[in-house]
């Protein structure tokens, strides 16, 4: 019954760098079952819909602590963007030639 604590990433619909929460997730004790009935996918572990969120890791680290959960910590990678301007599309010694 370990618990995770990361940031979550950006949807592509939202816009900036600035990340604000940082969130506390269970780790499921059992795999998900296909209900027989519906056929729908179920689950009997009440903690995999427990999601807290926190302003900080150290909130989150010291909440878990407090509590005696058992936690591991995820941190967030750095956006790997190359920056080249429209310009270099049009250069001389371009790498790859135009293909029309």
């Amino acid at each position: 019954m370990t618990a995770r604590i990361y940031q979550p990433t950006r949807s592509a619909m939202q816009s900036g760098e600035a990340k604000d929460n940082w969130l506390l997730e269970y780790e499921p004790e059992k795999p998900r079952e296909i209900e027989p009935l519906m056929g729908w996918t179920s689950s009997s572990d009440m903690r995999s819909q427990v999601k807290l969120k926190f302003d900080s890791k150290e909130e989150a680290i010291a909440y878990a602590t407090r509590n005696g959960i058992p936690y591991r910590v995820e941190e967030p990678k750095a956006p790997t963007r190359k920056v080249i301007s429209y310009s270099d599309n049009f250069k001389y010694n371009r790498l790859v030639p135009w293909s029309h």
